[in-house]
């Protein structure tokens, strides 16, 4: 069971990291919320798919 749910977790953050690699923003607002996304792991995730995805445009102009 903890297998599957860190597989899950890995899907997961490699999918946003590559939409925040897709983003209109700098490289270094890519590598910034690329790392933030990874090290805070499941709350990261959460934070990221339900709110930051639609305002980091905003704050890496």
């Amino acid at each position: 069971m903890k297998s599957i749910i860190y597989l899950i977790g890995l899907v997961l953050a490699v999918l946003a990291v590559i939409d925040i690699c897709k983003k209109p923003i700098s490289v270094v607002g890519k590598v910034i919320c690329s790392v933030l996304v990874l090290a805070t792991s499941w709350v990261g995730l959460i934070v990221y798919y339900l709110w930051a995805k639609d305002h980091i445009t905003e704050w890496f102009k």
